[in-house]
């Protein structure tokens, strides 16, 4: 298929990101000196300047790192309930809901996360990789068109408070598409950090200087401002939640598949339904099926929908939960799952468990349609020497305060909590929501590294799986895997509050032929129609290498402003 974009290439080093400053900003880096972390990490922090509408520097950031020597590891960068936060808050004083604001609040991950990833396998300090960082917050950049349109679309929700009105709005109003859009206050966060690295370094070295520059978020005047701000509009978060928090570093959950090997982060976040849903359309069996035949989307939307129920059942903080993901994955379990698919008919909802009691499905929503709201960024990397970072950045700006003088929220990420305890993944003091960003990992059956990433929400999983499938088993090119037309379902309750639930519901990019959704409506499944490109298919970003050549290689969504870049 042709391609709106090329794929890029270069010798030496790729980078793919959900905006083209961070993907500059992350080759910058690279061209200096630094490494795929170093590049992933300012890449990161920048996305968190000029996609400030979804992603936010005190926000969460899970990593996946993987080394030219083959070691693999993931930075959660997903912080905890804080530990006061009675586990029944929301069903005695809210009536089972979860309000909007502070008391969504739990610990900002991201800054420990860039941090951590520095410390073990990056060559440089806070402040050169925050460089760009601090530049677009104080010069400013442009305002484009899908961050107009999210700040249109939220436009009463930044007027909710005052703070977030004064960094978004101009008299009320959004800015247009082309303005300047400056955050000073988050320039001076982001400043004053890396001074306290450069100071510390000068006579200690790099890692006295991250950990200074750490140090000054989490346990000095930056943890004063936001604990004093957060408790006086009410929130749970403490000095000591802060002070005592550090990123857990966990192993990836890896299967084989076809020779090469697929990981994602824990069930903490939605990682490993990707593997599930790659493994039952293998047990399925796909092959001969032609791309987005009426038969290949039916068999994809099933394996979908099992992967996300068997989510909702079973995913959570496994520091609190017994998940099975040995099981989950397992060849027995597969196969009773793939035993329930009807090859001519659509499940209704979202499949029953096979495994525990599941848990209690909310009524079908009375929404049209889901809630669409843009989340979440991506920033993948190759460098010349091999190693891979994969990073998935998240949380928006309009549905807590920022706080004054930071120029940040601290992460709302407590909306994946369920408000009931008794959930898998419902809230507990220290406790982790479930996490939608996912960042994955892919060695190829020749060696390769291949990070891959999107926004998305709900829709991020079906996408990556989608992508995987077009390049690795198709043979597209990574830009043209990432083009193709894609299909979401929804036969599961969200993952965000309200957590609305629309059985049977199969979005559908309009680019696949009208005859096939009219056969994939025939089938039972309710087809809904995207249009042609759509922002709601997510935004994948994918970075890999051709190992006989050595040239590495990248592709960009064009749904969102993501760019990649290679030398």
């Amino acid at each position: 298929m042709s391609t709106t974009r090329p794929v890029v290439a270069g010798p030496r080093h790729a980078i793919s990101a959900g905006h083209y400053l961070a993907a500059a900003a992350g080759l910058t880096i690279l061209e200096n000196g630094g490494n795929a972390i170093d590049a992933g990490v300012a890449a990161g922090l920048v996305l968190g300047v000029v996609q400030p509408d979804i992603v936010n520097v005190g926000g969460v950031a899970p990593i996946i790192i993987r080394r030219a020597d083959g070691r693999i590891e993931s930075i959660a960068g997903l912080g905890h309930w804080p530990k006061s936060m009675p586990a029944d808050y929301f069903m005695t004083h809210h009536g089972g809901k979860m309000p909007r604001g502070v008391l969504r609040t739990v610990v900002p991950a991201a800054p420990d996360a860039w941090i951590t990833a520095l410390e073990r396998h990056g060559t440089m300090g806070f402040a050169e990789v925050a460089g760009s960082a601090i530049r677009f917050a104080e010069e400013g950049f442009p305002v484009y068109p899908m961050f107009a349109e999210s700040l249109t679309q939220h436009n009463k929700d930044y007027l909710d408070w005052p703070s977030n009105a004064a960094v978004f709005l101009r008299d009320g109003k959004p800015p247009r598409v082309g303005e300047r859009f400056r955050q000073t206050e988050l320039a001076a966060m982001l400043r004053f950090m890396a001074e306290e690295d450069r100071r510390a370094a000068a006579t200690g070295g790099r890692l006295a200087g991250l950990a200074a520059a750490h140090h000054a978020f989490y346990r000095g005047d930056i943890a004063r401002v936001m604990v004093d701000f957060i408790q006086a509009e009410g929130g749970f978060l403490s000095r000591d939640d802060l002070s005592s928090y550090r990123s857990r570093i966990e192993p990836v959950v890896t299967r084989g598949w076809r020779g090469h090997a697929v990981s994602t982060c824990g069930p903490w976040c939605q990682g490993p339904a990707l593997l599930e849903a790659l493994l039952l359309m293998e047990r399925a069996g796909f092959e001969g099926m032609a791309h987005n035949s009426v038969d290949y989307l039916h068999v994809l939307t099933e394996s979908l929908k099992v992967a996300m129920a068997d989510r909702e059942y079973h995913f959570a903080d496994p520091a609190f939960t017994d998940v099975p993901i040995d099981t989950l994955l397992s060849d027995a379990y597969l196969a009773a799952r793939v035993a329930g698919f009807d090859p001519a008919r659509a499940h209704p909802g979202m499949p029953e468990p096979l495994l525990g009691q599941g848990t209690v499905l909310p009524p079908p929503s009375r929404l049209d349609k889901p809630i669409a709201d843009p989340d979440t960024s991506y920033v993948g990397v190759v460098d010349a020497e091999g190693n891979a970072f994969s990073a998935t950045p998240s949380d928006g700006t309009f549905n807590g305060p920022i706080i004054p003088g930071l120029g940040i929220i601290a992460s709302g990420r407590g909306t994946q909590s369920r408000p009931d305890p008794a959930h898998p993944c419902g809230v507990g003091p220290g406790k982790r929501p479930r996490l939608t960003p996912n960042p994955a990992m892919v060695v190829t059956r020749d060696g390769a590294a291949m990070p891959l990433g999107t926004p998305g929400g709900d829709v991020q999983v079906q996408a990556m799986l989608q992508v995987m499938l077009n390049h690795l088993h198709f043979g597209m090119d990574v830009q043209a895997a990432i083009e193709a037309p894609r299909v979401s379902t929804y036969s599961f309750p969200s993952s965000f509050a309200p957590y609305e639930y629309f059985p049977g519901r199969l979005a559908v990019e309009s680019r696949i032929p009208a005859a096939t959704r009219d056969a994939l409506r025939a089938r039972g499944h309710d087809v809904k129609d995207w249009p042609d490109w759509t922002w709601l298919a997510g935004s994948v970003e994918l970075v890999t290498s051709d190992p006989e050549s050595g040239m590495r290689m990248a592709g960009a969504d064009p749904r969102r402003p993501a760019y990649a870049m290679a030398m």
